[in-house]
């Protein structure tokens, strides 16, 4: 009888615990039903049974929320930044392939485009996105209105200008037109990054025999101004030593003619002197003589080498009258 008052006992031990399991285990549920947290950077979309058309019409934000259980439940949504990237290279976009933007310039050659569109959802709207796009705006939305608006855009303009003077003013319009685009759908444009453009192999190649034939043309220019240049040095030398030769010419010249007015105004003083002393053309013959010479022999009949000036006047002559 004992035994079995036992295993009676154990077994509504057993019971008990077993409801009392239950009856937490429904608690904990109910409590996790009824209170929904709302991570941060984060937006929730509140599915009812029993609002009118299926949805509450405010999102919830970042917090503590309560529903009610078994009638309604959340749907979550990131709100901060996304990036979807389109690239050539399968390891940068977010298709594991090729994912360029193809598009054709307004004047017939082919361009591919890698493209970033940096954006987030509208925490304001995200119920107006689930009830549209779910989950799917990303390659539903964004994609294809991306890849559309640059091929738009880029048909607009030259392949030279696409890729020099116009690249910063497309990459403006596309991000102007994105803006817009993306507000009508409950998403908001952070910013548009023009990473790449890639041409056919047949363009990049008649680019690069263009790019060889202006440097060649370049160094050509600088071949013939740098020849130029140095005729003009060579110009300019011989200028300056023709200049310089003039000078000295026209210098040797009027020195040649200071020295002979100074020597025309030495003879002119000579000759004032001498017409004042006739007797000093005399002294001067002497001591011009050697200064040790005493006395000079002369062969019989022989003048002097040079003739002793005279020391006397020449006296006038008077003109014989012939008798009458």
């Amino acid at each position: 009888m004992s035994n079995q008052n036992f295993t009676r006992g154990r077994i509504n031990f057993n019971g008990r615990v077993l409801w009392i399991g239950l009856v937490v285990v429904l608690v904990v549920w109910l409590l996790a039903s009824t209170f929904k947290f709302v991570p941060p950077q984060t937006s929730a979309v509140v599915i009812s049974y029993i609002a009118p058309g299926g949805y509450r019409k405010e999102p919830l934000q970042s917090g503590l929320h309560l529903l009610i259980p078994f009638v309604e439940y959340i749907e979550t949504y990131s709100i901060s930044n996304q990036t979807y990237t389109m690239a050539s290279q399968a390891s940068e976009g977010d298709l594991q392939r090729d994912d360029s933007i193809r598009a054709r310039t307004k004047d017939g050659q082919e361009v591919f485009i890698d493209a970033s569109v940096i954006f987030s959802i509208d925490p304001e709207k995200v119920v107006d996105l689930h009830i549209i796009w779910q989950d799917r705006y990303d390659e539903g939305l964004v994609r294809p209105t991306a890849r559309g608006i640059v091929r738009d855009v880029a048909s607009q303009y030259g392949v030279e200008e696409i890729v020099s003077s116009k690249r910063s003013e497309m990459e403006d319009t596309i991000t102007t037109l994105l803006e817009e685009k993306f507000a009508e759908n409950d998403l908001v444009l952070v910013d548009f990054v023009l990473r790449d453009i890639h041409f056919s192999e047949e363009y990049a190649a008649a680019v690069e025999q263009k790019q060889i034939a202006e440097q060649q043309a370049q160094q050509a220019e600088f071949v013939i101004a740098q020849k130029k240049a140095e005729a003009e040095q060579a110009r300019q030398t011989a200028q300056g030593q023709a200049d310089a030769a003039v000078i000295a010419a026209q210098g040797a010249a009027q020195a040649r003619l200071i020295e002979a007015d100074a020597e025309a105004k030495a003879l002119d003083l000579i000759a004032a002197v001498l017409a004042k002393n006739p007797l000093l053309l005399q002294y001067q013959y002497i001591t011009k003589l050697a200064p040790g010479v005493q006395t000079i022999f002369i062969p019989t009949g022989n003048q002097f080498i040079l003739p002793l000036p005279s020391t006397t006047t020449p006296t006038p002559t008077t003109p014989t009258v012939p008798a009458q």
